[in-house]
């Protein structure tokens, strides 16, 4: 199973998903679903911004949980 860990992102950053939200320029409630981690697919483009954002990698936001 595939997670976003993007609490622990933004913890190890010391930002709010609403900074965060700034900083991408992406609406307040998809930043929040991918902290619930209640997205069913993945956007490219909203992984990206999140990325430059935050200044790291995709292997620090996603991570692969076995069930």
């Amino acid at each position: 199973m595939i997670r976003i860990c993007l609490d622990k992102a933004l913890d190890r950053h010391h930002i709010s998903r609403y900074e965060l939200a700034k900083r991408t320029g992406i609406q307040y409630q998809i930043i929040d679903n991918y902290f619930k981690n209640k997205v069913r697919r993945y956007d490219s483009f909203i992984l990206n911004r999140i990325c430059i954002a935050l200044n790291c990698n995709i292997n620090e936001i996603i991570e692969f949980v076995k069930e």
